[in-house]
């Protein structure tokens, strides 16, 4: 790019994400291979260290992928119980499809929300003690006057 702009438009998530593109300027890509981040946007320059989708895809994959696919043989196996060749012709592809093709998309996706709603680690405001840790605890309500 020419020159930097002091202002980066707010780009949605669904759409820069499925189609694997930088979350800030929507012009570099987000993927240097099938699922493995780039260090950095290759337009903007955006570090990618922020993200970290974790197993969010392989979740989400699971649940609406996976399962439908795994359902689709049981009942093709009890319906027709057709030989094992015609089993792996059909359920093979079908649970290849269910469940590749909708990892880089979702991982993308995950990605950019992580950057359009400035995701970070979770903090405490205070430090955390178990109830109880530092004597019994008197509530507003409890107090006596007088």
């Amino acid at each position: 790019m020419t020159g930097t702009p002091t202002e980066w438009p707010r780009l949605e998530p669904i759409r820069t994400g499925i189609r694997g593109r930088c979350p800030r300027c929507g012009e570099g890509h987000l993927f240097d291979g099938f699922l493995r981040l780039r260090d950095e946007c290759d337009a903007c320059g955006l570090d990618y260290g922020f993200a970290d989708p974790a197993d969010g895809p392989a979740f989400f994959v699971i649940c609406f992928g996976c399962v439908p696919a795994v359902v689709f043989a049981v009942m093709l196996e009890i319906w027709a119980s057709p030989p094992l060749w015609v089993q792996l012709v059909t359920t093979l592809p079908f649970m290849l499809i269910t469940c590749l093709l909708p990892l880089r998309p979702l991982k993308g996706w995950l990605v950019c929300s992580q950057y359009f709603f400035k995701a970070g680690e979770g903090t405490i405001s205070r430090p955390w003690q178990p109830y109880g840790a530092d004597g019994p605890t008197v509530m507003p309500a409890q107090r006596k006057f007088g």
